[in-house]
């Protein structure tokens, strides 16, 4: 059995040979900060363990990719390559750290940052782990706290919209479980005796199926990729989703509301259960009015 520092060099080889078509010694030096002999090594252990993959090209004076090449450190994943690049897009990874040595030009379509205080974060989460609860000083958007008010919540879970991050758990004032807006959080004190948990979070522990498949405005061949594209069988797939999430999850697939009204060019995708959809969404204690006009978010801790 390999060491981990030693498989860590390995894998690093392999995702150079597939991505990028080769490595060298000083690609291994570089990044894992070890000696010549030790990279050398490395190279020799890697020709051992994959004889066919690796092969020394004199005029490039590195070993590049075989043509019989086979994954044996490494599951080839284009979404994990792909999230490399888009971290260093965002500036949230240094270049050497990501593993691609020659990044192709990249751009992403940035949404501005939602600045989180390090102490906020730092209290919620030693919340979660020791199963308290804390005050935080909460900035709603609705009608009925217009100013940050403080208010005890039992933290249990985090969510991501895709934009921004919300911690989930029971607020104490209302007596029910919500969303709050990590950067609307201004301030927190007073770690105290937990109220209900996760456990008792009906939304948060039930899941709703939504069953997708391409518009049917698309031609056959349009229809064709989109398929492909999410993964569908026979023109349907399943999203299996949190009912706490739900909302987040049709807003940013586009499926609030009745997608086949909205245009097939810009919308691929429809529900292919959208009464029962809608239901879900009701219950998920939200307003579902006129296609495309569902306002009211969890992140409003109203």
């Amino acid at each position: 059995m390999l060491k981990w520092g030693v498989e860590r060099r390995l894998e690093f080889i392999e995702f150079r040979l597939f991505w990028e078509g080769g490595v060298n010694r000083s690609d291994i030096i570089e990044m894992f900060d070890v000696s010549v002999p030790q990279a050398s090594k490395d190279l020799t252990l890697y020709q051992e363990r994959a004889p066919q993959n690796a092969i020394y090209d004199k005029s490039a004076k590195r070993y590049v990719a075989g043509p019989q090449f086979s994954p044996t450190f490494l599951k080839p994943d284009p979404d994990g390559y792909l999230s490399r690049l888009r971290s260093l897009a965002e500036g949230l990874t240094d270049h050497g750290d990501s593993w691609i040595a020659n990044q192709p030009e990249t751009d992403i379509a940035l949404t501005p940052r939602r600045k989180v205080d390090a102490d906020v974060l730092k209290a919620v989460l030693q919340a979660v782990r020791e199963n308290r609860s804390l005050e935080v000083h909460y900035q709603s958007m609705g009608s009925r706290r217009t100013d940050p008010t403080w208010r005890r919540m039992t933290p249990h879970a985090f969510g991501y919209d895709g934009f921004r991050w919300h911690v989930r758990g029971y607020c104490h004032i209302d007596e029910k479980y919500k969303d709050f807006l990590l950067p609307r959080i201004l301030g927190v004190r007073h770690m105290d005796v937990p109220g209900p948990g996760g456990d008792q979070d009906v939304l948060w522990n039930r899941t709703f199926d939504i069953e997708i498949g391409p518009h049917p405005g698309l031609t056959a061949s349009q229809r064709v990729v989109v398929a492909k594209d999410y993964g569908m069988t026979n023109d349907r797939a399943v999203l299996t989703v949190r009912y706490a999430m739900l909302f987040y999850v049709l807003k940013r697939l586009g499926l609030l509301g009745d997608a086949r009204q909205h245009n097939p060019r810009t919308q691929h995708i429809v529900a292919l259960n959208p009464h029962e959809t809608e239901r879900a969404l009701q219950r998920a204690d939200f307003e579902f009015g006129e296609v495309g006009q569902a306002q009211k978010k969890v992140g409003d801790a109203r």
